[in-house]
């Protein structure tokens, strides 16, 4: 599995942005809601599964979209179930660890 990620340094903290890499660049429908995956957000590099795990690990804030993403955060303890929302069957996920 391949992920598609955005790492910054958001206020001395690692922040990341990752998806599954098959949404990049699509746009999520439910309702009146619109939410494009964007390769701006999203897309700055693609990644193997290994160093997806790393980047979950480290990072402090995690902004996840799709669902191989959200289910490897939560096999590694980072993230879990309850906070999870789909929008357009897509699951996202937002984890604040400061």
């Amino acid at each position: 599995m391949q992920f598609s990620v955005k790492v910054t340094d958001y206020q001395k903290n690692l922040m990341l942005n990752i998806c599954d890499l098959d949404l990049l660049g699509k746009t999520i429908v439910q309702d009146e809601l619109k939410m494009n995956i964007s390769k701006s957000y999203y897309g700055e590099k693609i990644i193997e599964h290994d160093e997806a795990k790393n980047l979950l690990k480290r990072a402090s804030i995690i902004n996840m979209a799709g669902k191989e993403t959200i289910s490897l955060s939560i096999k590694l303890g980072i993230g879990s179930e309850n906070g999870v929302k789909k929008v357009g069957g897509v699951p996202f996920l937002i984890i604040f660890n400061m």
